[in-house]
């Protein structure tokens, strides 16, 4: 069955993290006499937290962790997602669902969604040719290669990178930290970058405190890292770095 949806519709759902901050816990640990049994007891200290992330020194930060579940994004998102090392995940199998149960779940982009090119087949007629068409000439001939009893592990290989996916993943507040900086830019491909916007918008619910100051680089730095390949979106609204170290120059000879 062709299921088709496109890129934004995905879903992520936060399973696990926030309330309970221990971030504060594990700063209080490496600098404190006390026994570890009156460390865990202490109040929970919001200025801490704030000092951890604004000194940079994100170890303490490790120690939350943050579950979410996600669908409806497309295997080129699964691709560029776990690039990212420091996280776990668990993704579900491209083959059958149990008791026969299977669907040819799709994602498109919206800018390709309705695109047809003209194809010239073996026999030298013309075909115009769809995402859908593709789509479901690929179901068929998937279908009919699980008829013929030939192992699905090996027909998945001709899916196309619209396939959804669907995961599970996990990652501490430092990763995510690190990961939002790169995904939430205007740079980042623009599937991977709802998915990210959509789980800091979780995180920020869930533990503000942790994610208050969180999101694309230029968020947490004050200026575009990118420099030179700053989004054009992003020109002359953000700094680039050598723009704000150009003002600083200038401040400082000023002074």
């Amino acid at each position: 069955m062709l299921d088709e949806m496109v890129t934004g519709q995905g879903k992520v759902l936060l399973l696990a993290g926030g309330g309970k901050i221990f971030t504060d816990i594990a700063a209080r640990f490496v600098r404190s006499e006390r026994e570890l049994e009156d460390i865990a007891a202490s109040p929970y200290s919001r200025k801490i937290v704030e000092n951890i992330l604004n000194s940079g020194h994100k170890a303490a930060v490790e120690f939350d962790y943050f579950i979410f579940g996600v669908s409806g994004y497309s295997r080129v998102t699964e691709t560029q997602l776990v690039r990212k090392r420091l996280a776990s995940y668990l993704i579900k199998s491209g083959r059958a669902e149990l008791n026969g149960k299977r669907k040819f779940s799709l994602v498109y982009p919206p800018s390709v969604k309705d695109f047809a090119a003209e194809v010239t087949l073996p026999d030298g007629s013309r075909l115009s040719v769809t995402p859908h068409l593709l789509a479901d000439m690929t179901e068929q001939w998937y279908e009919a290669g699980i008829a013929q009893g030939y192992p699905e592990e090996d027909l998945r290989y001709m899916k196309p990178q619209a396939t959804e996916f669907k995961a599970i993943i996990g990652m501490n507040a430092h990763a995510l930290l690190d990961w939002f900086a790169i995904r939430c830019c205007m740079n980042a491909q623009h599937e991977i970058r709802d998915l990210a916007q959509k789980m800091l918008h979780l995180c920020r619910e869930a533990a503000p405190d942790l994610f208050r100051n969180a999101g694309a680089s230029c968020v947490q730095l004050g200026y575009c890292p990118e420099d030179s390949l700053q989004n054009k979106r992003c020109a002359g609204k953000i700094l680039t770095k050598t723009e704000a170290l150009a003002v600083l120059k200038a401040y400082k000879h000023k002074a």
